[in-house]
């Protein structure tokens, strides 16, 4: 494998318009990112890396059909890390792998570590939202030495029996291609946010309307939903059983030594508590800290919250002790220095 930094992507009308309606959501968070590409001969991708803050790294790796950005509401809450965010293969400005040529199980440890090797870190912390976190764990079993703590946000695909999610299954089936040529709108990126488990902070106003125009903008102008579609049929489900080398064994999840913190929300549609028990069971240096009443993108219910429990987790030296399951409270959630509490 090769990797190399490279620098900006040349534009054209449609890339320019998905830039401009993200620039839009980076400023509301007051946020001002960089921009750079790396690039890898096998398999032949480009991806996009945006960059925020100083201090100790973090590569993020993002859920499905949400590229970086729909991260600023958390990274504006880790201020003094220096936050890492890519656009996985096929979504927002990076380019696509052709999943029928190659497995997730060997791309996503071969791409994070090519990342960080790209950006000069001797070592970083990982997190990973949805199918991110098996990119993030992925990265830490194949390059441990490389990686600090993680950090797993929602409902991710770890164990095999995590039943599939209702829109992956639909997306892989032949209605899947009739979604991808739906126009999208703001009523639409809404709806699915509502599905999502975000029920409750849509109704209060507390996602902005810029969210929504950027996503809109996201299906418009790139080829994400396509994209998505393509990895979700060649490489993560199959017969309507996820695919071997997605999900992990439980002697890999026992192998896996690095301090994890799993935060999931109760109101997460994707997954139950319970399987997030069962995650956090399997692995030997774990902790759980359930969000009431979070969706599946649970630091959009509560970025503060969810920004403290991170920090808490990444500025704790005794966090390399196992530690046992927390349920975290609205009333903790603000609290500066304080994590969540039973």
């Amino acid at each position: 494998m090769t990797s190399q930094a490279v620098a900006m992507d040349p534009t054209n009308e449609r890339t320019e318009r998905y830039r401009n309606a993200e620039r839009v959501v980076w400023s509301h968070y007051g946020l001002e990112p960089t921009e750079g590409f790396v690039e890898f001969e096998s398999p032949a991708v480009r991806l996009r890396i945006q960059e925020v803050g100083s201090g100790e790294p973090i590569v993020f790796a993002h859920g499905g059909l949400r590229p970086a950005v729909a991260l600023a509401p958390l990274v504006r809450e880790l201020a003094g890390y220096r936050c890492i965010l890519l656009d996985r293969p096929g979504c927002g400005l990076s380019s696509p792998v052709d999943w029928r040529k190659h497995q997730l199980r060997t791309v996503a440890p071969k791409l994070m570590g090519g990342v960080v090797d790209a950006l000069g870190l001797e070592r970083t912390h990982v997190i990973g939202h949805s199918i991110g976190g098996v990119w993030a764990l992925r990265l830490a079993q194949d390059h441990a030495s490389r990686v600090g703590k993680i950090g797993i946000l929602g409902a991710s695909p770890v164990l095999a029996d995590m039943p599939r999610p209702g829109f992956f299954r639909i997306l892989a089936s032949p209605i899947g291609a009739l979604i991808t040529r739906l126009p999208q709108n703001q009523d639409r990126a809404r709806s699915m946010l509502r599905q999502d488990g975000h029920g409750p902070s849509l109704d209060a106003g507390r996602i902005p309307d810029v969210f929504f125009d950027w996503h809109v903008a996201l299906i418009r102008n790139t080829k994400t939903m396509n994209n998505e579609r393509a990895m979700i049929r060649d490489a993560v489900i199959r017969r309507g059983a996820w695919r071997p080398g997605l999900t992990f064994d439980p002697a890999e999840l026992a192998a896996i030594q690095q301090p994890l913190l799993y935060l999931i929300g109760s109101a997460d549609p994707e997954g139950t508590v319970d399987y997030a028990k069962q995650v956090v069971a399997a692995l030997p240096n774990a902790e759980l800290n359930v969000l009431p009443n979070a969706g599946h993108m649970l630091w959009l219910d509560d970025a503060v919250l969810v920004g403290n429990a991170i920090r808490t987790f990444l500025d704790d030296s005794s966090s390399a002790e196992p530690s046992p399951t927390k349920q975290a409270g609205a009333s903790t959630a603000r609290s500066p220095g304080r994590g969540p509490e039973r």
